[in-house]
């Protein structure tokens, strides 16, 4: 009798842990939800009834305050304020946002102390709201879907405890039936800022509380189907398939009705099946269907019929697309080709609401996606909205699918939560909720079980599990690539990997494809360096792309009073929670999605058609498809024949028959007899324009373009002072000396620069400016998180004293000279300016470095002046039309541009600094509205840059951090500067990693000669 007791009390103490409410769980790693039904794939049944809306919310600051007994029915909320649904706490005025990247919101205030999280600061949010059930209902099955609630989310239902869920990315569906009635009901939620699920939450971005996704009731009938298991196979030729469809039902369902429908909506085949036990399939085979990849999206639809004997009580559809993954040879295969995965990193993000994404939002990414040739996301780092992968499959985009686990603040050692048998559970709970939710989507061709967790026997299981449960598809994790020889990820994925690792790698035989999970840190003005990787990838079977971290920056709008936006990032809300600033604005794109210049290079280095000169001369080139699944008959190819930028003929082809993989020669319509003999440099563009609509893409959407050049423009001809019969003097008195022409007057100040430069009276320099030397610019991104600027603060504002200054008139030629010392970096510079009647100059900059010293790297080597700020305009040869930068130059054609000073700067950098630049010049002029400035040319090709903005007010290094572009006021003045060099971006990493050595200006002797010439209109 005891022992039947003890057995029945077991039984009893087992049912009320399963289904009981203690009011500890939100610190029990061994309680992750009560209640919550089981995750399935997501489809649409039934009658839905949205309750997104204002819901009644209530707020404290420290989880003891919390109140109780809100989900009784005449609790008095008559106090409580109001909160959107969906929707963040901290934008709707409960709290600040918080951003760190690594570490908890708690970093810095409490310690680590899992599963334990503080009581002070831990917000917590109530809701109550009412909602009406239909009598329509009656009889039928009704659940509760919560898309996204952070951290967790307690429910109940007039007054009744209904269950209890954790992880913030995956939905929360609870049975209802039994709580609601006919007519009004009442719903209460209760959620933490932090419960000990945080511990696996600790990802790379703003740190919100609140529900995230949209909150519905769905009623169905008692006879529904409960899930759907959807697997094609291809066969060996990757030619026909089956389709092995596995469903599981309510016990009343007595039928199941599968119809698999092409995209014109003809049936292709179908079958009804009885389920036995709740559980039923059946194997279609399908002879040569279209196949599904990103470049080729084609869908099936399935529809499921359920049927209870007397009738069809709901049908589901899922849409199917048949395609293949298989490692193979070191390579990953989609439907047996070795694509590129052509990627970004993205985080759910929007700038007004946060962790809220809209469908349309969703739409557009994927639009810009496309525009920039990006085949593949990594939904870092966690699983996104349903509508996502719905998106993906729809418009073609590879997915990774990434668990929500990422315990990064708790680092990678013996702490590490992989090792933690107390979150095993968690762990294993979060990785195949995901994969049972998303198993049914063709776009989600690799699982991740998540990021920056460390690694241990907790990712050990997982991977057993899903390798057993979905053998169709690969599963990485970047920390299992460091563990046991990667035994535990089907795919090496590192971060940040430079060069010469990913070469080394890829060259000695892998036996596993190589695919950056994250790389080419895209922080600001940055993705120097990009073509590089992207030459190793095509030179390297097994290296096969990656994801570049990251899509778009995360920052949040701000309105100035002027009407211009801000973005702002961590720190901006208040000056105790921890921070890491700006860290989280890794985008290619600006928050409000505008293209950073760098995307150009993106949209250019990821492009799939390339074309490859064979005889210029005789307008013959080689068309390349990059694609594997796709021949290039949607594009017509465009040219241009250019002589010094301007065009001289043009033509197109418009049948283009190049299959995947392969390469067809062609004839433009030109040949050398076209070449201009007088023009300086020949040029010629290709484009590859869309010759008709497609999803998301308009007629004449420009897939690829290239330029090539015919005839170089060689600067050193004609570079050089023309000869001049006008007059030219030299006055030499204590302020400094005055060069004079007929209609023209130079001032050079007694340290040797020249400061006024007048013209028919017109001035082209500010008063008080000075064209002096420029060894700085403003650090970007890379350059601070390299801490370049601490390591080269030598050349900002160096000495130049004077030693030696003489001016004189040498054959009709007015010389001056100026020579310097520059002790602090142990070097002399020289400036002589020659300049003749009509008041041009020609100027040599020369430094000489001593090489026996030990200097850092200078930024730049050039000169600034500063204009008027009625020359407003610049008009140049070079390259454009974007910002481009020594290593950042493929995207940027050399052609004739004019732009507006005032749109030089590039506003949606979140931080000030370096923008603007130019390369590639040939001549570079700065004007005013009726084309009267001044020309800058040089004996090689050169940079400049015209701003509103001197270099220091772009310098952040010379603020606090908390800076943004947004609150730029513009000067009174045109800012010019202009380089011989100016150093690289980079594009490895943020944090220390430097441009490539080529794109470096090291210390050494270096000579600029340039030419001034006033234009006067």
């Amino acid at each position: 009798m005891k022992k039947t007791f003890l057995i029945l009390a077991a039984a009893l103490s087992g049912v009320l842990a399963a289904g009981a409410q203690t009011g500890r769980e939100w610190q029990d790693p061994a309680v992750n939800e009560i209640n919550r039904l089981p995750m399935r794939s997501s489809f649409a049944a039934g009658e839905r009834l949205s309750l997104d809306g204002v819901w009644k919310f209530h707020w404290v600051r420290n989880a003891s305050e919390r109140p109780s007994g809100i989900g009784a029915v005449d609790y008095d909320d008559a106090a409580w304020g109001s909160m959107p649904v969906p929707g963040m706490w901290e934008l709707n005025g409960y709290g600040d946002p918080v951003y760190v990247n690594i570490g908890y919101a708690w970093r810095g205030n409490f310690r680590n102390d899992p599963p334990y999280v503080p009581d002070a600061e831990n917000h917590v949010g109530s809701y109550r709201r009412t909602f009406d059930i239909p009598a329509s209902w009656g009889g039928k099955d009704i659940f509760l879907s919560i898309g996204s609630a952070t951290s967790n989310v307690y429910v109940w239902v007039n007054g009744r405890f209904v269950g209890y869920s954790e992880d913030s990315k995956l939905a929360a569906q609870f049975d209802i039936t039994k709580f609601v009635k006919p007519g009004e009901n009442l719903i209460a939620l209760q959620m933490f800022r932090w419960s000990d699920g945080t511990y696996l939450e600790d990802q790379d971005f703003w740190r919100f509380a609140g529900i995230a996704r949209g909150v519905e009731l769905t009623a169905r009938d008692k006879a529904h189907l409960e899930d759907v298991r959807i697997t094609p196979v291809l066969d060996s030729e990757y030619k026909d398939a089956t389709l092995r469809v596995e469903v599981e039902t309510t016990p009343r369902v007595k039928s199941v009705g599968l119809t698999l429908r092409d995209a014109a909506g003809g049936v292709v085949a179908e079958h009804r099946l009885q389920p036995a036990g709740g559980k039923g399939g059946y194997v279609f085979e399908v002879a040569d269907p279209a196949k599904w990849s990103a470049e080729t999206p084609n869908l099936y639809t399935l529809e499921i019929a359920v049927s209870d004997g007397r009738g069809v009580t709901e049908t589901v559809t899922q849409p199917v697309g048949f395609r293949s993954v298989e490692i193979r040879d070191a390579q990953l295969l989609v439907n047996g080709q070795p694509v590129l995965i052509k990627g970004a990193d993205r985080h759910e993000m929007d700038p007004v609401g946060g962790y809220v994404v809209s469908r349309e939002r969703m739409i557009e990414d994927i639009r810009i996606m496309k525009e920039m040739n990006i085949n593949a996301v990594r939904t870092s780092h966690y699983p996104n909205d349903p509508q996502w992968y719905e998106l993906c499959d729809r418009y073609g985009i590879y997915v990774v699918d990434e668990a929500n686990v990422e315990s990064h603040g708790m680092g990678y050692g013996d702490n590490t939560l992989a090792k933690a048998p107390a979150y095993a559970q968690a762990h294993m709970e979060r990785n195949r909720r995901m994969v049972l939710r998303d198993k049914n989507h063709p776009s989600v061709i690799i699982w991740s079980m998540g990021n920056e967790a460390g690694m241990g026997p907790n990712f050990e299981a997982c991977y057993r599990w899903i390798k057993e449960y979905d053998p169709s598809r690969p599963v990485h994790y970047e920390r299992a690539v460091y563990d046991q020889d990667g035994a535990f990820t089907d795919i090496i994925c590192p971060m940040y990997w430079g060069y010469e690792q990913c070469e080394k790698y890829a060259r000695n035989n892998p036996s596993k494809p190589l695919i950056q999970c994250e790389y080419a840190h895209a922080m600001g003005n940055s993705m120097g360096g990009l073509d590089h990787y992207w030459e190793l990838v095509r030179k390297y079977p097994s290296y096969q792309g990656g994801f570049i971290w990251d899509f778009v920056d995360q920052g949040l709008v701000r309105y100035e009073p002027d009407g211009r936006v801000s973005f702002l990032y961590g720190g901006d809300f208040n000056d105790y929670d921890a921070t890491d600033n700006s860290f989280n604005c890794n985008g290619i794109i600006a928050p409000d999605r505008t293209w950073h210049p760098h995307a150009y290079e993106v949209q250019c280095q990821y492009q799939s058609i390339w074309t490859t000169p064979v005889d210029l001369a005789r307008g013959r080139v080689e068309v390349y498809n990059e694609n594997f699944f796709i021949g290039l008959d949607a594009y017509e190819m465009e040219w241009q024949l250019l002589a010094d930028g301007r065009v001289v003929k043009a033509g197109r082809i418009g049948d283009l028959d190049v299959a995947p993989q392969q390469r067809r020669a062609y004839e433009l319509g030109f040949t050398a007899a076209d070449f201009c003999p007088q023009a300086k440099e020949i040029l010629v563009n290709v484009a590859y324009k869309l010759k008709e609509k497609q999803p998301l893409l308009d007629i004449g959407h420009t897939a690829a373009r290239q330029q090539f050049v015919v005839r170089e423009y060689d600067c050193k001809a004609g570079f050089g002072l023309a000869a001049s019969a006008r007059p030219v003097e030299v006055t030499r008195w204590e302020r400094g000396v005055r060069v004079e022409g007929d209609t023209w007057q130079m001032f050079f100040s007694r340290d040797g620069f020249l400061a006024a430069y007048t013209v028919d009276g017109r001035e082209l320099m500010a008063e008080g400016a000075e064209l002096r030397p420029q060894f700085w610019r403003a650090p970007t991104e890379n350059d601070l998180g390299a801490k370049l600027h601490q390591r080269q603060a030598v050349w900002k504002n160096p000495e130049l004293r004077l030693t030696k200054f003489d001016a004189a008139v040498e054959d009709g030629v007015a010389v001056v000279e100026a020579l310097y010392e520059l002790p602090a970096v142990k070097a002399t510079l020289a400036l002589t300016y020659r300049i003749n009647g009509a008041g041009e100059m020609e100027v040599s900059e020369r430094m000489t470095a001593d090489k026996t010293a030990e200097v850092p790297n200078l930024f730049r080597f050039g000169m600034t002046l500063t204009m008027p700020a009625r020359y407003d305009r610049v008009v140049y040869y070079g390259r454009g039309a974007h910002e481009n930068y020594a290593d950042r130059l493929s995207s940027a054609d050399l052609g004739l541009y004019e732009q507006r000073v005032a749109d030089q700067y590039h506003d949606e950098y979140v931080r000030p600094q370096e923008s603007g630049t130019k390369g590639g010049l040939r001549w570079w002029t700065v004007a005013d509205s009726a084309g009267t400035g001044l020309t800058i040319l040089a004996d090689a090709p050169f940079s400049a840059s015209a701003l509103p903005y001197a270099t220091a007010d772009l310098d952040v290094s010379n603020f606090p951090p908390q800076q943004h572009s947004g609150t730029l006021v513009a000067r009174d003045a045109t800012f010019v500067n202009f380089d011989l060099l100016q150093s690289g971006l980079g594009c490895i990493d943020s944090w220390g990693a430097l441009p490539e050595k080529q794109f470096r200006v090291p210390y050494g002797d270096y000579t600029f000669r340039f030419m001034l010439k006033p234009t006067v209109k």
